[in-house]
C-alpha cells in the first residue's frame, strides 16, 4: 500500500468527520446522517491501516477520531461509562497479566538492587560520610525521615506525591522507546536512592522506622513504579527483537498496550498517594499501616492474577484498541 496516497486520499474524510465530532450537539439533520457515513467509511481505512501494519502514530490518531465519533453516534454518556468498566476490568488487568514476567524481572532486579545498596551503606561509615556531615545525618535519621509524611496536609501531599510517581512512572515507559536503557537508568536510580534511605535509617538503628512507614504506601507505590518500568523495557526490546512480527506493527501494537497500561498505573497511583497522604504519617498503629499496605498489594495481584488471567485467556492482549472509548472519551 502506498500510504503517502492512502493519506492523500482521505485526509479530507477525516478532516470533515473530525470537524463534525467537535461541533456534535450543534449538528442539522443531514450532517448528523453525514458524521454517520463518515464514521463507517473511516472505520474501514482504519481498517486497512492496521492491516497493512504501517504508521502505528497515524492508527492511533485514527482509533481516537473513530472512537470519538462512536461516542457520539451511540451515545456518549451510556458508552463512556461501559467502556470505563471494559478497560479496568478487562483490558488494563488483560495488559498487566501479559507483561507481568518484565515488570516481575524488573521488580526482583530493582529490590535486589536497594537491598545491595541498603547493606553496603549500612556497613560502610566511609559510605555514610559522602551523604553528608554526621549532624545532617543525625537530622535526617531522627527528624526528617518522619517528617516528611506529616508535614502537609494529607490532601495537598497527597496530590503532591501522585503527581510524581506519576511522573516517574511515565518516563520509565516513555524512556523505554530509547532501546531500554534509559528506562533501566531510572529503576536503577529509583531503586539505588530507595537503599541509600533504607541504608542510612538501619546503620543508625532505626530499620524499624523506616519499614514502618515506607512499606504502607511503599509495597503498591514501587509496585506501578516496576510495572511502568518493565514496560518500558519491553518496548525497546520489541524494537530490538520484534519476533514474528513487521518491526512497525510489533512497535505499534506494544505501544498502544503502554498507553493503556500508563492510563491504569494513573488510577494505582492516585491510590498509593492516598494511602502515602493519609495513612503513613497519621496512623499510629505500625501494624494497623502496614496492614492496609499490604491488603492494597496483595488486592493489586489478586486483580491481575483472577481478572487479568481471565481475560488473557479470552485474548484480550491490552492493546488500547480493545478499549480506545476509554482513552478517547476521557478527554
Amino acid at each position: 500500500m502506498d500510504l503517502d496516497l492512502f493519506i492523500a486520499e482521505h485526509r479530507p474524510d477525516w478532516k470533515r468527520l473530525q470537524a463534525l465530532v467537535r461541533r456534535h450537539r450543534r449538528l442539522t439533520g443531514p450532517e448528523v446522517d453525514e458524521l454517520v457515513e463518515l464514521y463507517q467509511r473511516v472505520s474501514t481505512h482504519l481498517s486497512v491501516l492496521r492491516s497493512a501494519g504501517q504508521d502505528p502514530a497515524l492508527a492511533g490518531w485514527l482509533s481516537g477520531l473513530v472512537a470519538r465519533a462512536r461516542a457520539v453516534v451511540t451515545g456518549a454518556q451510556a458508552g463512556s461509562w461501559r467502556d470505563f468498566g471494559r478497560f479496568f476490568t478487562r483490558s488494563f488487568p488483560a495488559a498487566l497479566y501479559r507483561l507481568r514476567w518484565w515488570w516481575l524481572a524488573t521488580m526482583a532486579a530493582s529490590l535486589l538492587l536497594s537491598v545491595g545498596v541498603g547493606v553496603w551503606v549500612a556497613t560502610t561509615p566511609e559510605a555514610q560520610s559522602v551523604l553528608g556531615t554526621p549532624e545532617d545525618i543525625r537530622v535526617y535519621v531522627e527528624s526528617s525521615f518522619a517528617n516528611y509524611y506529616v508535614e502537609h496536609p494529607g490532601a495537598s501531599f497527597a496530590a503532591q506525591v501522585w503527581t510524581n510517581n506519576a511522573w516517574v512512572a511515565a518516563q520509565a515507559i516513555v524512556f523505554g522507546v530509547f532501546l531500554c536503557l534509559p528506562a533501566v537508568y531510572v529503576m536503577g536510580v529509583n531503586a539505588y536512592g530507595l537503599g541509600v534511605a533504607g541504608g542510612v535509617m538501619a546503620a543508625h538503628g532505626k530499620a524499624d522506622v523506616f519499614f514502618g512507614l515506607i512499606l504502607p504506601h511503599g509495597l503498591l507505590e514501587l509496585t506501578a513504579v516496576f510495572v511502568a518500568g518493565g514496560v518500558g523495557i519491553k518496548l525497546g526490546w520489541t524494537f530490538l527483537a520484534p519476533g514474528h512480527r513487521p518491526r512497525a506493527q510489533a512497535m505499534g501494537e506494544e505501544v498502544r498496550a503502554a498507553m493503556g497500561v500508563a492510563l491504569g498505573l494513573v488510577v494505582v497511583l492516585f491510590v498509593s498517594g492516598l494511602i502515602e497522604g493519609f495513612v503513613t504519617g497519621w496512623v499510629h498503629v505500625t501494624w494497623l499501616r502496614v496492614g492496609i499496605g499490604v491488603v492494597a498489594e496483595a488486592l493489586f495481584f489478586l486483580y491481575v492474577f483472577t481478572l487479568g488471567r481471565k481475560a488473557a485467556r479470552e485474548g484480550v492482549t491490552g492493546d488500547i484498541e480493545d478499549a480506545p472509548q476509554t482513552v478517547a472519551v476521557s478527554g
